[in-house]
């Protein structure tokens, strides 16, 4: 049973950061992903705070899965989802303003997230709430993952720092095309592309490890 269990919480980790990343694979949450990334710092903070809605949200909509009635189960999980956002948005204006400023609308907007409400439907309407918990954890870590990589890529590129701090020592010129739109779609297609090009890369190396596996038995 152990074995079963850490399992699970393995192979669920894997799935949210990597196999089935919600952004670079499921392409979900695009709208925060294309428009926060400019710098790491809001691309981090969007993700955590995404996290942290993801985490709760499940887990109260799967402790109350079995008392939701299944004809306004979307509103009810839109009204938890929204305690929780607002929640957050008052814990950032009041400890972490600066990142609240940065972050404006899309904090609210949170509430109307794809990658969200997918889950809720989809996973901790069905599951345990432990269970529940920790695949809102894994899906957040794997969209903190995607915007972390796409904001690092475009703070560095588009404006010679990371987290602020210049790291050009003046021997590159910054490309302003990096933290504009068009900048963001492309890091982004890039990205995926990656992705991509791993997961078949990892898919050919397993089938070739089972055929071999095959063969010696």
């Amino acid at each position: 049973m152990k074995n079963e269990k850490t399992s699970f919480y393995r192979e669920h980790l894997i799935e949210g950061l990597f196999t089935n990343n919600p952004t670079l694979v499921q392409l979900l949450g695009m709208c925060p992903t294309l428009a926060v990334t400019t710098s790491l710092a809001n691309a981090i903070g969007m993700g955590l705070s995404a996290t942290a809605v993801l985490m709760f949200s499940n887990l109260f909509i799967s402790l109350l899965r079995k008392r939701i009635p299944a004809e306004v189960r979307i509103a009810a999980y839109i009204v938890i989802i929204s305690g929780f956002v607002t929640a957050i948005e008052m814990l950032l204006h009041a400890f972490i303003p600066s990142l609240y400023a940065s972050l404006g609308l899309f904090i609210p907007l949170i509430v109307v997230n794809c990658i969200i409400l997918a889950r809720a439907e989809a996973f901790a309407s069905k599951n345990p709430p432990l269970h529940a918990l920790f695949d809102g954890l894994a899906m957040g870590l794997g969209f903190t993952l995607a915007l972390a990589l796409l904001g690092f890529i475009r703070e560095l590129l588009g404006a010679g720092t990371v987290l602020g701090y210049d790291v050009t020592l003046g021997v590159a010129q910054p490309m302003l095309f990096f933290i504009m739109p068009a900048g963001a779609f492309f890091t982004l297609a890039f990205l995926i592309a990656a992705a991509n090009a791993i997961r078949a890369r990892a898919t050919k190396k397993k089938e070739r490890a089972g055929k071999e596996d095959g063969a010696n038995g």
